[in-house]
């Protein structure tokens, strides 16, 4: 695992993103106030816990095999996911205030299992969060610290998957009030965007020149 100072880098980044309005936060606001509470928290359980049992392994098998057979595809790997990262920021920062959270929903009814599997597959069928994923995980795995490839991956995803299952949690149990509160103050969504971009921009900035993340302190 990484040291303390890089994990928090670590987690300070995932924070970031996931305090910025994007699909699967609109999704469980849109359940809250249309289903009510227990649907929205299912749909977040089911686009973290669930989605993340079958992203992690296909992410953390699938790094382990390139370190082993290519040690210079790793760092190719980690130096195009950085900037990747830096691009991501970019983009964030420049469409801050275009996005617009979605707080409308249908009033019909839905059961446990469709919000689970709902949740789910809208997070598995958007490429973006897997595509995040392999760019950003691998940049804070070190093949020398005595910890298999693999066990580092699955362990810095399951903070990551954990962490948004909290955000996106904490969200559907208040929904009620946050999401018309939220959608009345679309400059609060600008801005939790332009942090989150200039987060990933200015970690991607910096993992794209010293090649991982392991050199990084906070």
């Amino acid at each position: 695992m990484p040291n303390l100072p890089t994990f928090l880098t670590f987690y300070a980044a995932v924070l970031a993103l996931q305090l910025a309005p994007g699909p699967d936060m609109a999704l469980v606001i849109a359940r809250g106030v249309g289903q009510g509470r227990r649907t929205a928290f299912l749909s977040a359980v089911g686009m973290t816990a669930l989605a993340g049992m079958v992203q992690l392994p296909l992410l953390a098998f699938g790094v382990a095999s390139l370190v082993q057979a290519s040690p210079l595809a790793f760092d190719l790997l980690r130096w195009t996911g950085a900037a990747y990262l830096a691009w991501l920021g970019v983009r964030l920062l420049l469409r801050a205030g275009r996005h617009r959270v979605a707080a409308a929903g249908t009033a019909s009814r839905v059961s446990d299992a469709a919000a689970l599997r709902e949740g789910m597959i809208s997070n598995l069928a958007n490429p973006k969060p897997m595509v995040f994923m392999l760019a950003f995980l691998p940049q804070f795995v070190d093949p020398a610290n005595g910890w298999p490839v693999t066990a580092q991956m699955l362990a810095l995803g399951a903070v990551q998957k954990a962490s948004g299952l909290v955000i996106l949690g904490s969200i559907a149990l208040g929904v009620g009030t946050l999401g018309g509160w939220l959608a009345r103050r679309p400059g609060l969504l600008a801005w939790q965007e332009r942090l989150a971009g200039l987060a990933m921009m200015v970690l991607g900035l910096h993992l794209a020149l010293t090649g991982d993340g392991r050199s990084v302190r906070s």
